[in-house]
């Protein structure tokens, strides 16, 4: 789906956030609140989310992931930094529910930052930010974790 017609799809009424330097377990439980509270919700730059760790353990958990179970049946895990991002909220939402599905219907997560939402205001989320909640100072961004498993990011 292009990026004109995903947005359209969400209305003029939407909150954009630059992923830039973010944390992803606490950007997307974040995320995750704000949609149940029936907010919109588009994250720019989603490869440059980070996943705080050691590279070596997060990647070994990432390919765990991705191979588990078969083509035909699943679980499918994604590849694409974006889709990594928005499985992620996927989990922290009830999915299997229709509240949920409403509100992961109004998220979309997007490489680098589209034409079409460059002149609007890009928030950045306090609490998730990476330099004011990690100590140890390591993480992978999502675009090493998605090399890491296989896809060739055209950023």
């Amino acid at each position: 789906m292009n990026v004109k017609r995903s947005l359209s799809l969400l209305g003029d009424d939407f909150i954009v956030i630059d992923g830039e330097g973010h944390v992803l377990g606490r950007l997307a439980s974040i995320i995750a609140k704000r949609l149940l509270n029936g907010e919109k919700i588009v994250v720019v730059n989603a490869e440059k989310v980070l996943i705080s760790g050691d590279q070596e353990e997060i990647f070994r958990r990432y390919k765990i992931k991705h191979d588990k179970g078969s083509k035909d049946y699943g679980p499918h895990f994604p590849k694409h930094p974006e889709r990594i991002l928005k499985r992620t909220v996927r989990g922290m939402l009830p999915h299997k529910t229709v509240k949920g599905r409403e509100a992961l219907s109004n998220f979309r997560a997007f490489i680098g930052i589209p034409a079409e939402v460059a002149d609007r205001d890009h928030i950045k989320i306090g609490e998730a930010l990476f330099e004011n909640r990690v100590k140890s100072g390591k993480a992978v961004s999502l675009l090493e974790v998605s090399r890491f498993l296989g896809y060739e990011v055209k950023v």
